[in-house]
């Protein structure tokens, strides 16, 4: 159903998986009402295929809006297991980097991962 295309279509965007032009595009194909061999069709794992290749999600700020506090990696808030998670560093890293953050800039490195912890949702 058409309906049902763009939903997902927005989801994609809204996740960060598409671009603002990808998802005009496909949504231009999808209400143009384009052979099926043209459209943009959905795996099970939620990426657009078709048209010679899927299209991954960019590494680094574009998951940013995906950020969860992780339940499983954490320590105090799992604010590092989230980034871990998200951006795809080990979250010893992120530690580490919080850790030394808050030595070198007289706690401005504590403060932002008590913000984190609290804005953050958890997943």
């Amino acid at each position: 159903m058409i309906s049902d295309e763009i939903r997902r279509l927005h989801e994609l965007h809204q996740a960060g998986a598409l671009t603002l032009d990808e998802f005009e595009r496909a949504k231009a194909k999808v209400l143009a009402g384009a052979p099926a061999g043209e459209r943009i069709n959905l795996d099970k794992d939620g990426g657009p295929t078709g048209n010679g290749g899927g299209v991954r999600p960019r590494p680094g700020v574009s998951n940013f809006g995906a950020l969860r506090r992780s339940r499983a990696d954490r320590w105090l808030g799992g604010v590092c297991g989230g980034l871990a998670g998200t951006l795809g560093m080990d979250a010893w890293v992120w530690r580490l980097v919080f850790a030394v953050f808050t030595i070198l800039t007289s706690g401005f490195g504590a403060l932002v991962y008590l913000l984190l912890w609290i804005f953050v949702p958890e997943e």
